[in-house]
Order: C-alpha cells, then sequence, then structure tokens
C-alpha cells in the first residue's frame, strides 16, 4: 500500500465545552473528539477521499483504544499508532469565546506518548514511498520525538530529493522553555521541507519577523518550494519562487476555530495530491478551515467533497 499522505506527531482526546462564553470552571458538559494537529489533518485529507496514515503514540488506556477505533472509522490507517506502557493518552481542554479566543488546557505530563516516538519505530519504508509526509513544530519539541521526526525528513528527502515535505510551523509555546530553541528546530525541519505553513507568529519564530512577505522571502531562502503565510482575517499570503498571490479568506460565522487550520492543512494536500496550482489548493484549503470553525469538533467535523462543492476526490 502507497499513503497519499503520512502525517506524524501529536495526539489526543479533545474534551469541547458545549457551553460558549463561559471559563472551563462554569462548563456543565463537554464532547468527546479525536484531536491533534497532524492526527486532524490526516483526518481531513481522507474524508476527501485520499489515503492517509498518522504515525504517532497513545497510551495504553480506554482513551487510546478510543483513538485508535476513531481513526479507523475516520478512514485513516492506525497501523502505525504505537502503544506506550506507561504514560496515558493526551487530553486537550479549551474554552470557546468566539470569534478568536479558544485557549487550550493540555494534559501531557510528564511527557505524552507522541513525544516518545523513536527514530528506530518509524516505517521508514513507508515514509518514503508516501506521496506527502507532514511534520509539526510539536514533534520537535522533545526528544525522542525531535530526533524521529527529523530522521523521517532526512530520509524523505535523501529518497527523492523532489519529495512532498510539509512543514507545519505549529509553535505552541507552552511546550518550549526557549523560543530561540523553537526557531532553530524549525529552521532544521525546513531545510528539509518543499512545502512551508504557519501564521505570522509561527513564522515570526522560525525566521525571526511577521511580515508576511518578508517571512515569505526567508522561508524560501531556506529551500522550500512553496510558503504559505496564514493572516488571519486578511487571509492567506502563498509565495513560491515564480509568483505570489493574495488568497481571500471565506466568511464564516465561528463557532470555534480550533479545527480550521487542520482543515486548511488536510484540504492543501488534497489541492497539491491532485496536481493543482498553488493558489488553487489554498483557496480550497481556505474554504474547508472556513467550514470547520462554523462547527464545535475538529476531526468529526472535517468536510467531504460534498461540503467544499467538489464533485469527487481526485
Amino acid at each position: 500500500m502507497t499513503y497519499d499522505l503520512i502525517t506524524m506527531g501529536r495526539i489526543s482526546v479533545d474534551l469541547y465545552p458545549e457551553q460558549s462564553g463561559v471559563g472551563l470552571e462554569d462548563v456543565t458538559t463537554f464532547a468527546k473528539s479525536l484531536g491533534g494537529s497532524p492526527t486532524n489533518v490526516a483526518v481531513a485529507c481522507a474524508r476527501l477521499g485520499n489515503r492517509s496514515a498518522v504515525i504517532t503514540k497513545v497510551g495504553d488506556d480506554p482513551f487510546g483504544r478510543y483513538v485508535r477505533r476513531a481513526l479507523d472509522e475516520f478512514g485513516v490507517d492506525p497501523r502505525f499508532v504505537g502503544v506506550d506502557p506507561a504514560l496515558r493518552t493526551p487530553l486537550a481542554f479549551c474554552e470557546i469565546h468566539p470569534p478568536d479566543h479558544f485557549p487550550l488546557l493540555f494534559y501531557r505530563e510528564p511527557s505524552a506518548p507522541d513525544l516518545q516516538l523513536r527514530a528506530d519505530e518509524l516505517p521508514l519504508d513507508d515514509v518514503v514511498s508516501a506521496r506527502i509526509l507532514w511534520t509539526t513544530g510539536t514533534g520537535l519539541s522533545a526528544e525522542p520525538s525531535r530526533a524521529a521526526t527529523l530522521a523521517a525528513l532526512r530520509a524523505r528527502r535523501e529518497a527523492d530529493p523532489d519529495a512532498l515535505i510539509v512543514h507545519d510551523l505549529d509553535h505552541r509555546p507552552m511546550f518550549w522553555a526557549d523560543v530561540r530553541e523553537a526557531g532553530e528546530q524549525a529552521r532544521a525541519a525546513l531545510s528539509y521541507a518543499s512545502v512551508a505553513v504557519g501564521n505570522r507568529e509561527e513564522v515570526e519564530v522560525a525566521v525571526g519577523t511577521s511580515d508576511p512577505d518578508a517571512a515569505a522571502d526567508e522561508l524560501l531562502e531556506l529551500g522550500v518550494r512553496l510558503a504559505i503565510v496564514k493572516r488571519g482575517p486578511a487571509g492567506v499570503l502563498v509565495a513560491t519562487p515564480d509568483g505570489r498571490w493574495d488568497i481571500p479568506p471565506v466568511p464564516v460565522d465561528v463557532v470555534c476555530g480550533l479545527g480550521a487550520g487542520d482543515a486548511f492543512g488536510g484540504a492543501l494536500c488534497h489541492g497539491l495530491l491532485a496536481g493543482w496550482p498553488p493558489e488553487r489548493s489554498v483557496a480550497l484549503a481556505n474554504a474547508a478551515g472556513s467550514f470547520v470553525a462554523g462547527r464545535l469538533a475538529c476531526a468529526d467535523a472535517m468536510p467531504t467533497p460534498s461540503d467544499l462543492g467538489l464533485v469527487a476526490a481526485s
């Protein structure tokens, strides 16, 4: 089996409040769903008809069993989901304050199973043969996951210098003791990547500027062929060595914005897999992100082809 997309990294069970506009201390009921950015990207891409898998780890507990079952139900191959015998499957809580305030509370101590992924556990044959490899900044935040992430990137690039490798900058400040180290590791990963994705805060960590055009210049200078800088309500800047495009946002009444970036990522991969030009792929990604922002859940809310006006996945 050759996968269209393999993602690596964070996985969790999301417990999102069913009451909006209140703090966690005042929430009475939560909705449970699959979570973790690279996991959601794999789900989003699978919902659009692509064969995807995620390389990660869960705990030997009921939530870990739920995660593996949910992946299978979403059409994401769970065979590369390992089980840590000691650590528990992470939980993630959020508060919902539309349109743009969704603080997260992570339960990932003393460490998360996904951060214990080792390089010698990687299915490198599948990583190399997949049409797209997707890695994230969170996977670089601790060892041994950092070494595993870089090993996957290195193997993929060495096997095919023109391979599609997407690095999602995915900077979560609470996972880093030193922002300078986060920047160094981001640049190390980007040296292997062909596509970089991040918002203005994330690109500033990686390349030292939050100005979208200047950040795109720096990302291209690092060697990526496609730089994507998300600008919130201003849309998305798409840059290649040959051109630039401003992709406008798709208006939506925001319910919960947390899954929007992951839907963006899955739809971006769908467009890249279909061979679409960058501006068309990002326009579809914007539409997918907007669709999910209008709903509560992350993985459960990922759009199907008909939701995005696609006749069929291609």
